[in-house]
């Protein structure tokens, strides 16, 4: 929002920040949205004024029975989904959001993501609305007047995966590349990752990940045993529970160029295991091949 600005008026804000969110903002950039977010009804933590505006109606038509059901139906949606059931509560009673978050709870893991990336929007909107209103004493038009449809907006996506991390500077292992003497153009490190679950839509927490260099007489490691070399570890970290890692290396301006014959990936290693249960069954491993992914899955 701040590349994309300044803007003439509400309207432009809000259709720049639509399209951001929709389009150019990946599912880690939504859970990191989501997880500043405090619960409806949350009193664990500071709320900001803004909150306990949006929240006044619910909380002020709870009572005690039906704000103990919330707090169990809160916990249970983020059992399931692995981040806070969002809504645009301005406006709400507390008997209204409790149905609707009834009502969303069934729903799958993905639906759920997009459902809550839409509302969302919604509060960015009223937010955004409320900074236009605090700076020229006018009222614009908020998301009640205004198109929130995402197949609307520039691009028409909402299902977004992917998308690079933002990661501490300080690194957990050594370094790949130039260290420099002057702090580096960049943001974050060149190399960063985060895991999904797509079984469970949500993050994949305390998954282990080690990011290692090939240094050897060939380019890159072949699987003739005749090579002199290995891999050099760079760094280790563990997925936390927006299934990001911490930094694998330092943030350089520069990284070591590898061997790359064509495509990304110089080639694929698929690691698999046969149980003793198994031991009578049949494996079929197919692989998803292109240039710059691939992906395998166990056949039959």
């Amino acid at each position: 929002m701040v590349a994309a600005g300044p803007f003439a008026d509400y309207h432009h804000a809000a259709s720049a920040a639509r399209d951001i969110w929709f389009n150019k903002v990946d599912v880690n950039g939504w859970l990191e949205s989501f997880a500043a977010h405090p619960e409806i009804g949350a009193t664990s933590k500071p709320i900001s004024k803004w909150s306990q505006e949006e929240q006044s109606a619910a909380l002020s038509t709870a009572t005690d029975s039906t704000f103990q059901e919330l707090v169990e139906w809160n916990a249970r949606y983020k059992e399931k989904f692995g981040f806070i059931f969002l809504i645009c509560a301005s406006g709400k009673g507390m008997q209204e959001i409790l149905t609707e978050l009834k009502k969303r709870y069934p729903n799958r893991p993905i639906v759920e993501l997009e459902n809550a990336a839409q509302e969302e929007m919604k509060i960015i909107e009223i937010r955004l609305s409320k900074l236009f209103t605090a700076k020229d004493g006018t009222t614009p038009e908020t998301m009640d007047q205004v198109d929130t449809n995402p197949s609307s907006v520039a691009g028409g996506r909402i299902g977004v995966i992917g998308g690079h991390l933002t990661t501490s500077p300080k690194a957990s292992g050594g370094k790949i590349g130039d260290t420099g003497a002057t702090a580096s153009r960049r943001s974050r490190p060149p190399i960063t990752t985060h895991i999904l679950d797509v079984a469970h839509g949500c993050p994949a927490s305390g998954v282990e990940v080690h990011l290692e260099m090939w240094k050897g007489a060939h380019g890159y490691p072949s699987f003739k045993g005749s090579d002199s070399g290995g891999w050099v570890p760079q760094g280790s970290s563990i997925t936390d529970s927006d299934g990001r890692s911490g930094a694998l290396m330092g943030i350089v301006d520069h990284i070591t160029p590898g061997y790359i014959p064509s495509g990304f990936f110089p080639y694929v290693s698929i690691v698999f295991e046969v149980r003793e249960s198994q031991r009578s069954e049949h494996f079929h491993v197919p692989l998803l091949l292109s240039p710059f992914s691939f992906s395998t899955y166990r056949g039959s």
